[in-house]
């Protein structure tokens, strides 16, 4: 009789254990186990796309391209833009992991700021790509693609050189500098590859800082906004441009060169300067057909999407994804694989083949 009760109990005691253990595994079932592989396909699930905002003309094109782009390849796609707002992208990105997305891509708003829901799709297996601007100080990130950024400043840089002519004039120029959010890491970038470009000439005095304003803090423009720019802009000819020439605006993007030329109509009646810009939006390629802006750097966001579907495509299948720099692009953890497209330069001379032969706009949206 006891031993059929020890066996009874024992009996009991192992039901109750694969009951409970059969219960801890359904409560985890919204989403991957920590440390388990998910099992995906190139072509089938959900991906995230976080984007940081409505507000710039770029940001649209990247989501909708990229959008239109993983749905043609057979992928759902749960796109969201965060409105600048840090917390709101936070949200989303958290959101997008509870959701059940296979793996994210990112364009961050701040490099710094989503650590922790990173840490979270890092623990349940969710890859993610940062996306143009890079994430900084996380393991969670295993692939970047962007357009090759220092390239970006370079070309700005050497326009005005060729433009200014500062080989063979001795000037000296006034210029004044315009870069963009202290949080975007492509900051670096935009404003060290011109600044290597220029500050020899700087040095040697055949270009003249009048408001004095050269590091990189003094000439960031806080959310890329144009009316920031266009305030810093207001303040800097009223008291360095009243019976001064401005000969030329560096200006990291398109945001902030709108603002400069906001406020030179506005506040300005001297020759106009020659202005760099980055993005080709339609108001700026507008202002470059009517003289106001001498170039912009485009970066087609339809070949940026196109190879970032590649990278999804790849990961998706258990394949490593295609990349052609492995040294450039340290986010505090390590160097992050990264695949650079490359920008080129819009003018006067060759925004119609570039912008509207391509297909990129319609001759009415320029007009």
């Amino acid at each position: 009789m006891k031993n059929r009760t020890k066996r009874l109990l024992a009996i009991g005691l192992i039901a109750a254990m694969t009951a409970s253990l059969a219960a801890c595994t359904s409560e985890g079932s919204g989403g991957a186990t920590s440390g388990e592989e998910k099992e995906t396909e190139a072509g089938t699930g959900k991906i995230g796309v976080a984007m940081p905002t409505k507000d710039l003309q770029r940001w649209n094109q990247d989501g909708e391209n990229m959008k239109k782009q993983l749905e043609e390849a057979g992928y759902e796609v749960d796109l969201q833009f965060a409105n600048n707002d840090i917390a709101t992208q936070v949200s989303q990105v958290e959101n997008m992991i509870s959701g059940g997305c296979d793996l994210l891509v990112i364009g961050s708003i701040d490099g710094e700021s989503l650590g922790t829901p990173l840490a979270t799709a890092e623990e349940q297996n969710i890859p993610v790509i940062s996306y143009d601007r890079l994430i900084m100080n996380t393991t969670a990130v295993q692939y970047y693609a962007t357009f090759d950024n220092y390239l970006v400043g370079q070309k700005q840089g050497e326009y005005l050189v060729e433009a200014l002519d500062l080989e063979n004039q001795a000037g000296p120029f006034n210029i004044e500098i315009f870069t963009g959010d202290p949080g975007d890491n492509n900051v670096n970038f935009f404003f060290s590859g011109a600044m290597d470009v220029l500050q020899p000439y700087i040095d040697e005095g055949k270009l003249v800082v009048q408001s004095g304003q050269t590091t990189k803090e003094q000439c960031a423009t806080a959310d890329w906004s144009t009316e920031k720019a266009q305030s810093r802009m207001d303040a800097i000819l009223s008291s360095n441009y009243a019976d001064k020439q401005l000969d030329a605006v560096l200006c990291s993007n398109d945001s902030t060169a709108l603002g400069v030329e906001n406020s030179l109509e506005a506040n300005y009646t001297g020759e106009w300067p020659i202005i760099t810009g980055q993005d080709c939006d339609m108001p700026n390629v507008k202002n470059i057909v009517a003289g106001k802006q001498a170039m912009s750097v485009f970066k087609d966001t339809r070949l940026l999407a196109e190879q970032t579907v590649k990278m999804v495509d790849a990961i998706m299948g258990g394949e490593e994804a295609e990349v052609n720099d492995t040294e450039s692009y340290d986010n505090g953890t390590g160097v992050i694989p990264t695949y650079l497209c490359e920008p080129t330069v819009v003018t006067i001379d060759n925004y119609e083949e570039m912008l509207i032969d391509s297909g990129y706009y319609e001759a009415s949206d320029i007009q």
